[in-house]
């Protein structure tokens, strides 16, 4: 893209968007121009189309995928090449009905980290889940975030560009310490990757990959999948909901709320009304 990619990675940060929301805006337009092998100022609104169409039938990508590939587009024709009118009238992908999420039990994420192929990935993993982190908050730990005197880990620039503390078992604790010891990291970066300062998302999904194999485990897993097993297994524990949108970095109690439909165990805890019929607490006061 030459000087359009420039002038997209300016933009975009005139418009204040952090970092890692440049980096997928600029990636997925370049994938769109790579597609069709043309300079953007070339292709219109049919190319873009096509281009969506090509994302859904064939790739076959989760609508928020599409809509981060057509908000990277959008931006492109909108602010930096002046021509909204080729997306005018795109209409944007909407959500499918979701699917609850398959749960890791405990003893299977026991399973998943002991088969992790390295002492960083293993780390990594250990962090998102033990602490609830997305795999981004994660890989980009600073050695500074930790406070082991006070059981806190401190998550800079969060989703929409909120820091937030949480807690720091001491297992995990113990584990970082260990690859410490192992990797003696030499810049501010706990998980440095390589050509860049924190490793990427995509690295840990391959080794997490590895990993499911190993363990043979039946589930569908992804690293996000240990987020919410993370709430999923506070929630059956008896923590408090606020508590827990909390340690999530939830703006909204509805977005956290959702656990309360996939933990199967904290529905069967729940008692019926109907079990209290004929019974003291049951009668009506006289």
């Amino acid at each position: 893209m030459g000087q359009v990619r420039d002038k997209m990675i300016e933009d975009l940060k005139l418009r204040c968007y952090r970092r890692r929301t440049i980096e997928s805006y600029v990636g997925c337009a370049r994938r769109f121009v790579a597609h069709f092998m043309k300079p953007p100022t070339q292709v219109g609104a049919p190319e873009v189309r096509q281009f969506m169409l090509h994302l859904n039938q064939e790739r076959k990508l989760q609508p928020s995928t599409q809509r981060t590939y057509l908000g990277a587009i959008a931006f492109l024709f909108e602010v930096t090449l002046g021509r909204p009118e080729v997306v005018a009238h795109m209409p944007w992908p909407r959500d499918r009905q979701r699917k609850l999420p398959d749960i890791l039990s405990l003893g299977e994420v026991e399973k998943l980290l002991d088969a992790m192929p390295s002492l960083k990935h293993r780390a990594i993993l250990m962090t998102a889940y033990g602490a609830g982190l997305r795999i981004s908050e994660a890989c980009s730990l600073q050695v500074g975030d930790i406070d082991s005197e006070r059981g806190l880990l401190h998550v800079r620039d969060g989703k929409g560009g909120h820091d937030r503390c949480v807690m720091l078992a001491q297992r995990l604790l113990l584990t970082l310490r260990e690859y410490w010891r192992v990797a003696r990291p030499p810049g501010q970066y706990l998980f440095p990757g390589r050509g860049r300062d924190f490793i990427t998302d995509s690295a840990v999904r391959q080794g997490l990959h590895k990993a499911m194999a190993k363990a043979s485990l039946r589930k569908r897993v992804t690293p996000h999948g240990l987020r919410h097993a993370f709430a999923t297994h506070l929630l059956e524990a008896g923590e408090d909901i606020r508590v827990i949108q909390a340690l999530l970095g939830h703006s909204s109690i509805r977005t956290t709320a959702r656990y309360t439909h996939v933990s199967a165990e904290h529905v069967g805890r729940t008692r019926s009304p109907l079990d209290r019929l004929g019974t003291r607490k049951g009668r009506p006061t006289r």
